[in-house]
């Protein structure tokens, strides 16, 4: 049987207070790079795949 994870009782994650707007500011550039970047290896997945023929 699957063991069921403990619920906790949080309110907030991280620190005290709320982000700054340069926090705010970096953390949207990260998660946009990291979009870009998944974009660009999917399309090499994509790409790179070929099927060969088998002349018999």
């Amino acid at each position: 049987m699957k063991n069921k994870s403990k619920e906790l009782d949080v309110d907030f994650i991280g620190g005290k207070g709320s982000l700054t707007k340069d926090e705010e500011k970096q953390i949207s550039e990260f998660i946009k790079a990291q979009k870009i970047l998944r974009a660009k290896q999917k399309a090499r997945k994509t790409k790179t795949s070929t099927t060969k023929k088998v002349s018999a």
